[in-house]
């Protein structure tokens, strides 16, 4: 006679741990897919959590998905302040991708906020820039003049000049309250 197979049992203690994982991505602004893709639990659980603690339905649409975005003026600037705090939290502390992502975003919203700057990543964008990053599809390039690590594309140049050594003409220019100004 053959032994019945065992069928996965699930820890109560798991599953309180993913929808404390859930609950915590969900108050930072996360969005469907990051939550499948960072939790264990059920579409249909996410969407109740999601409803319970937001109080509305989550939004529909897929995920931006270019990395151009991520290297145009000011969005280089903060995709790379943001990068820069993953990059060092991540050799300092013991924490999960998630957790890490979490600490990162938190200090980065801290520092621009401290600087009268406008966060312009939101959560999912910074978990997407993340995902580029670990791809291949975006790295790190260090700026030939201020030697600043910035976001580029994985081909760029080693001559490479950041936007802020070497901001484009208009940059700077906007009258928008909490935008990247250059004097």
């Amino acid at each position: 006679m053959s032994t019945p197979a065992k069928s996965p049992v699930k820890s109560i203690l798991d599953e309180s741990r993913q929808i404390e994982r859930a609950a915590m991505l969900i108050r930072m602004g996360a969005r469907m897919q990051l939550l499948e893709s960072e939790t264990t639990l059920s579409y249909e659980r996410l969407i109740r959590l999601y409803k319970e603690i937001a109080g509305r339905s989550p939004s529909k649409g897929q995920l931006p998905f270019s990395t151009d975005w991520f290297l145009t003026w000011q969005e280089n600037v903060h995709s790379s302040l943001l990068l820069g705090i993953h990059e060092y939290l991540s050799k300092a502390m013991a924490l999960d991708a998630a957790e890490l992502l979490v600490k990162a975003y938190r200090l980065y919203v801290e520092q621009v906020g401290t600087a009268g700057v406008d966060p312009l990543l939101s959560f999912t964008r910074a978990w997407r820039l993340v995902k580029f990053i670990d791809a291949g599809m975006l790295t790190r390039t260090r700026c030939a003049r201020c030697g600043g690590q910035f976001v580029t594309a994985p081909y760029e140049s080693r001559h490479f000049i950041c936007g802020l050594c070497n901001p484009p003409a208009r940059a700077g220019k906007s009258k928008t309250a909490g935008a990247l100004m250059l004097h």
